[in-house]
């Protein structure tokens, strides 16, 4: 009996054995290619355990992956990155082991770092190339005359977070690109105005390089587009938030930022390892008295948009939201970020991938864009000449009907432009008059 149990016991280990080792496998290999940077990931069928180095003359990357197995085609993955040339496998350090080549155009800095599983991702290793020739050149700021309004136009999510996923597999991803170029199509038709895009393509960009993009380009507005999305498919409309420091004003809010949350983890850890000082960036960000200034256009600017986007669409809320929103926190633009309708209502999810809606919301924004200029034109730019905008200084006897009739406008257009309340000025008020 004894020798029975023996046997039993070194037949269970044996076929334990091949398990222990059959290690793991690489599903897949993805490129994301933006113009400073180029991403790899690794789709894993488990945790993996790696090391990497490189090599000069030829430029190499190479990643040596233990107890992994490559399960995918290498074939014409570097097609579409400069970057890189090839993808290719070679001789690895120990059995059972996988060694990938990244066969390189140019010297870079590599950061390597894994993902556990998160929304549609499995395990991941992310490897993230940063061109290190790239000269950045800081302009120092002139103080320019006719200049035009510059518009940053901000695409959520891209390459390696898709963002909310509708019923019918829609990626949210797509739908704010596709809306964020016809955005941008409208303000450069513009006299006076000019629009930039924090992204242009299918690849990801941290939520810190999004506002930078902004600032650099001297932005005097930063338009965020997404798509909103709940649990269940009920919810519908358009909204409009606005930063707050405070916690988000409603649970869809709350979701909001716990999806923002989600798609920093998947595509931008790099940055958050690389930028050191983001936590005392954003403490000096909070602490900005030009926050308020920011805070108080950004809300100016999405009660308009709302007024637009009431006109064609159902809106989910009629006032702004606000939320912690890292796209919104820059202290010296101000921002907004537009829900176009949610992509888990499975109506929204067909009118947002319609182009005729499309182009209705892009319009729409639009049209509160120049509304919002026309009466609050920034000094020096082309837009004040164009849409000019006179002051007066309130003397005695004078109120708001005199001063209108006297100008040729309306009392409305001089409430609206000066945030007035009610029909009260004081003498020695500065007011300004918005001309059509």
């Amino acid at each position: 009996m004894s020798k029975l149990i023996h046997s039993l016991v070194i037949f269970c280990l044996l076929l334990l054995a091949p398990q222990s080792v059959a290690g793991e496998k690489i599903d897949g290999i993805r490129i994301w290619p933006a113009p400073d940077s180029t991403r790899v990931v690794l789709d894993l069928s488990g945790p993996a355990e790696y090391t990497y180095f490189e090599l000069k003359n030829p430029q190499r990357l190479v990643i040596d992956l233990k107890n992994t197995k490559l399960s995918t085609s290498l074939d014409g993955l570097a097609d579409d990155a400069k970057v890189l040339t090839n993808v290719r496998k070679s001789t690895p350090k120990s059995k059972g082991s996988t060694r990938l080549v990244l066969d390189l155009s140019q010297n870079v800095n590599p950061m390597l770092f894994a993902l556990v599983p998160a929304g549609p991702y499995g395990h991941r290793l992310v490897v993230d190339l940063f061109n290190a020739e790239e000269k950045v050149q800081q302009a120092k700021r002139k103080i320019e005359t006719d200049r035009d309004i510059v518009i940053a136009i901000d695409a959520g999510h891209g390459g390696e977070d898709p963002g909310s996923i509708g019923r019918a597999g829609t990626y949210e991803k797509h739908v704010t690109l596709k809306l964020a170029k016809k955005i941008e199509s409208l303000i450069n038709k513009e006299n006076g105005m000019r629009a930039i895009m924090t992204r242009t393509g299918d690849y990801y960009i941290d939520l810190n390089k999004r506002t930078k993009k902004a600032r650099d380009a001297k932005a005097d507005l930063l338009i965020s587009v997404h798509a909103d999305a709940f649990t269940s498919p009920g919810p519908n409309g358009a909204s409009v938030w606005v930063q707050s420091n405070r916690r988000a004003t409603t649970e869809v809010g709350r979701s909001l930022e716990r999806r923002e949350e989600y798609g920093q983890l998947l595509g931008g850890v790099s940055e958050a390892l690389k930028d050191t000082n983001t936590e005392k960036y954003l403490a000096r960000t909070f602490i900005d008295l030009s926050m308020d200034h920011s805070r108080d256009q950004g809300f100016t600017v999405a009660n308009t948009v709302l007024g637009e986007l009431k006109k064609i669409t159902k809106l989910h809320q009629r006032k702004p939201q606000s939320a912690s929103l890292g796209v919104l926190k820059s202290p010296d633009i101000p921002s907004i970020l537009v829900e176009g309708g949610f992509i888990s209502n499975p109506r929204e999810e067909k009118m947002l991938t319609n182009a005729w809606q499309q182009n209705r919301l892009a319009k729409a924004i639009v049209n509160a864009v120049k509304t919002h200029f026309k009466k609050r034109p920034p000094d020096g730019t082309r837009y004040a000449k164009l849409h000019k905008v006179l002051k007066h200084k309130v003397r005695s006897g004078e109120s708001l009907s005199l001063v209108a009739q006297n100008y040729k406008v309306s009392v409305s257009s001089i409430k609206a432009a000066n945030r007035l309340k009610n029909d009260m000025i004081k003498v020695g008020q500065v007011l300004s008059i918005p001309q059509s």
